[in-house]
Parts: C-alpha cells; structure tokens; sequence
C-alpha cells in the first residue's frame, strides 16, 4: 500500500450523505470525534437530507421519495458508494485499499450514502459505481454513520501507516 502524504489526501474529499438527523447525542458526539480526526487528513462533509415524510406510506413509496432527494449529481468526478445490507464486505485493510484506489483514480469526492429504513430503490443501485456492507448484522442507520466514520478513520491511518490500526 503506498502511503500518501497529507497533501495528496487532500485532493479528495470524502462526503457522508445522511437520511436524516442523528437524533441520539452519544451518537452525534462519537461522529464528531471521528469527523475531527478525519480532517486532519482529508476534506469531510456532512450532508443530511431531510426524511420524505413522516405519513403513513409503502416501503416502496418511502424509497422512491427519499431517493429523489439521495440523487446527487455525482458525474465522473464523484464516486458513490452506497452501504447496504448486500454490498461487499471488507474487513479494515481492504476497505483502506478501496479508499486508496479510489484516491488514485484522480476523483475529486468519494461519496457514502447510508439510506434510510427501507433500503435503495433500484434506480440508487445502477447509479452506485459500489454497493459495500459493513456487517452481516443489522445496525440502526444511526448507528450506521458512527462505525462508517470510525472505520473511514482507520482507513485513512491505515493508508498513512500510523499506529492505530493493529494487524
């Protein structure tokens, strides 16, 4: 694995897209511990989108509203991995090899987007250049964005050869 220089992560940035607010305050507080170290090494963004609704409706109608608000326009400078319950399954150091990869490929903004409940319509499936898994287990998609940051933090040491990780 090459290790990069903290000028060379940042030609990246990495962008959590959120449904929803985190609504538990242990939750918020891990996730920006995460995204405080994170930046240290590369550009981080939040971005929540509101929940379609509250009303009564069909797990397909929910999906279809919130995926209107979940497309981005990503183009080719953006790479969209989506984490759902059937995406590939790294364990640390594959998952910092994928970031490294795509770090490589030149794109501008690696872009993880946790739905909500009811998963992606199929339309956020043929748009996502990855579909990644972070446990055969079942977390809360609050819960979701805590191990996401804390797992991308560990990438980012892993790619930088720092001694949080141990192998």
């Amino acid at each position: 694995m090459k290790i990069f220089t903290k000028k060379q992560l940042r030609n990246m940035k990495i962008v959590l897209l959120f449904t929803g607010k985190t609504e538990e305050a242990y939750l918020n507080e891990g996730i920006g511990i995460y995204i405080k170290r994170l930046k240290r090494y590369v550009p981080v963004e939040i971005r929540i989108i509101g929940e379609p609704g509250k009303k009564k409706q069909s797990a397909g109608k929910h999906k279809i509203r919130e995926s209107g608000k979940l497309l981005i326009p990503a183009g080719n400078s953006s790479y969209l991995a989506l984490l759902d319950e059937k995406g590939e399954k790294f364990n640390s150091e594959e998952f910092a090899a994928f970031i490294e990869q795509v770090m490589t490929r030149g794109y501008k903004e690696l872009v993880f987007v946790t739905g909500g409940a009811y998963g992606f319509p199929d339309q956020m499936h043929v748009k996502a250049d990855r579909k990644i898994s972070l446990s055969d287990m079942t977390y809360t998609h609050q819960m979701v964005r805590l191990i996401l940051a804390e797992q991308i933090y560990r990438a980012m040491t892993i790619i930088r050869g720092e001694p949080y990780h141990h192998s």
